[in-house]
């Protein structure tokens, strides 16, 4: 019999993970996703869209900019404060609060959408992040949702890092949250009806190697994941990184620009 998984270990190291380095250098280039799925979203004047693992703020801004009242959270402080730089720059009015998207402090159905790009698919516990998304949402609203599939370059990078440093047992791939099946388990019966459609992100670097220095220096998972290995395990890291990106590069030499695909998703709420 497997032992029960140790939710509140896992986040504490995850949150350790994503506090170090600087996600926003890595996550500002994502920016597009948020305004696309605002867009999906049908994001309206004046509703109350909350943004969860909003990291800084890609969505919470493409909210923003739409005249939305916009509350934008993450367990990791240090994202959020990055966030309002970019929101104080573009003078948005946003409310940023540290908040763990398992447990959020809201009232049920406080908000008319609730919104995550590339944020609560990394939430270990997939069934209470749901839970907790559907609860805070009313009636009628929509949850937009912008997550790696498993066959992007993100969700094949992860599974690189997985055979170099397994992750706990028993605990759900976050690529998961990238199909529509996983999607439909998770809200179940509150849900009616969901808008699926596979879009890509393209990643754009100079090479394979100047990727992954960006990543082991700013991305939180891939740095630790360097750190942790030393050396010699290090190299042997970057050389199976440098096989993944060589191979979906579809810029030729001279270039790095990988298409990688994600799903798109809102699920309107009965």
């Amino acid at each position: 019999m497997n032992a029960p998984i140790d939710f509140a270990a896992l986040k504490t190291r995850q949150q350790a993970a994503w506090g170090s380095g600087d996600y926003a250098v890595v996550g500002t280039t994502l920016q597009i996703v948020g305004e696309s799925l605002a867009e999906a979203c049908d994001l309206k004047t004046d509703e109350r869209v909350l943004d969860v693992a909003a990291g800084n703020g890609n969505a919470t801004l493409a909210a923003a900019r739409r005249g939305c009242f916009v509350t934008s959270t993450d367990y990791v402080g240090s994202l959020l404060e990055r966030g309002a730089e970019r929101a104080q720059a573009e003078r948005l009015e946003v409310k940023f609060q540290v908040a763990d998207v398992e447990a959020l402090p809201f009232a049920d159905a406080s908000f008319d959408a609730v919104v995550s790009t590339f944020g609560v698919m990394f939430a270990p516990d997939h069934a209470r992040s749901a839970s907790e998304m559907a609860r805070v949402c009313r009636s009628g609203g929509r949850i937009g949702l912008a997550n790696w599939t498993p066959d992007s370059l993100i969700g094949r990078m992860f599974k690189v890092l997985g055979r170099h440093l397994p992750p706990p047992a028993g605990v759900q791939s976050p690529s998961l949250w990238g199909t529509e099946a996983h999607l439909r388990t998770l809200f179940g019966e509150r849900v009616a009806e969901v808008q699926a459609t596979t879009k890509y992100f393209n990643f754009r670097y100079r090479s394979a190697a100047h990727f992954i220095d960006v990543f082991r220096t700013w991305y939180g998972p891939v740095h630790k994941a360097f750190a942790a290995l030393g050396a010699e395990k290090g190299a042997a890291l970057e050389k199976d990184l440098i096989e993944l990106l060589e191979g979906d590069n579809v810029a030729g030499q001279g270039s790095l620009v990988i298409p990688a695909a994600y799903l798109e998703a809102v699920v309107t709420l009965r």
